[in-house]
């Protein structure tokens, strides 16, 4: 009998022993050691790819945003808008489609091909696009413009896809065709060594260097300010001066978009992530 409970205490100091050095080795030391690797190799890559515009983070390479503006380059549809949200006078958060805020999240609403919900959502986004792009044909939109990622946090498009948006974005951004092909091509992606992957457009880093254009994006010392947005959203709450970049930056402090509509509701997201 005292052999067995003997045999028994050793097997479960063994079992405990092995248990909590493979939980420093795989839990603690690997990822320090991976971590530590990459920062000395991958800077930038290990801190978040990070976008950075005098020294402040204002977005991330590879998470999207939501853009809305006719003068900006429109991202894929997203069942988490990104995560942009508005928080309201009252305290309720939205979308800026006005419906309701439901979290930070990611992913899809993974619709089967016959849900009547996927159908009402590829024909409303459809016929926006076709409303605020009048000269493109509904056989001509790309796919991607129409389908969302898995994750609804892709930031890039098709260069098909940009290319059809470029009429809509000359016309209301006052720049000249040629300035704006020249920005997508600026941040347009290859194939991986030429093979791998497709060609992509990355929208954020679009829509920064054609808010730069536009002369929408004014650094005042460390502080941005939006202009010609700010009177896009209950024009008669915006308090003028640099009260609104102050509020702007104080309510950005968290990880994620969020404006308070009592100030401003820019489409471009300027916040330290």
């Amino acid at each position: 009998m005292k052999e067995n409970i003997k045999g028994m205490l050793h097997y479960t100091r063994q079992a405990f022993g092995v248990s909590l050095v493979l939980m420093l080795l795989c839990g603690l030391l690997f990822p320090l050691l991976l971590s530590g690797i990459s920062a000395i190799l991958f800077p930038h890559q290990a801190e978040g790819s990070l976008i950075e515009i005098n020294g402040k983070a204002v977005a991330a390479e590879n998470v999207g945003q939501e853009f809305t503006e006719d003068y900006y380059l429109w991202s894929r549809p997203s069942a988490y808008h990104y995560n942009v949200y508005i928080e309201n006078a009252d305290g309720t958060q939205t979308y800026q489609d006005g419906t309701e805020f439901s979290g930070i999240g990611s992913g899809s609403n993974n619709y089967a091909p016959s849900n009547p919900e996927l159908v009402e959502r590829v024909e409303a986004d459809m016929a926006l696009f076709l409303e605020k792009n009048p000269d493109v044909k509904p056989e001509d939109i790309p796919t991607d413009l129409l389908t969302a990622s898995g994750s609804g946090l892709d930031p890039h498009i098709s260069p098909k896809a940009a290319e059809i948006q470029i009429p809509r974005i000359v016309a209301a951004s006052g720049l000249e065709e040629d300035q704006v092909r020249k920005i997508i091509e600026n941040h347009t992606t290859g194939k991986l060594l030429g093979v791998f992957g497709e060609e992509t457009v990355n929208v954020v880093k679009v829509n920064i260097e054609l808010g730069t254009a536009m002369g929408l994006l004014m650094i005042f010392g460390s502080f941005f300010t939006l202009i010609r947005e700010a009177s896009l959203y209950r024009p008669e709450k915006i308090i003028s001066g640099w009260k609104p970049a102050i509020l702007f930056f104080m309510n950005q402090m968290n990880f994620m978009p969020y404006v308070p509509s009592e100030i401003l509701r820019p489409t471009l997201l300027l916040c330290p992530l």
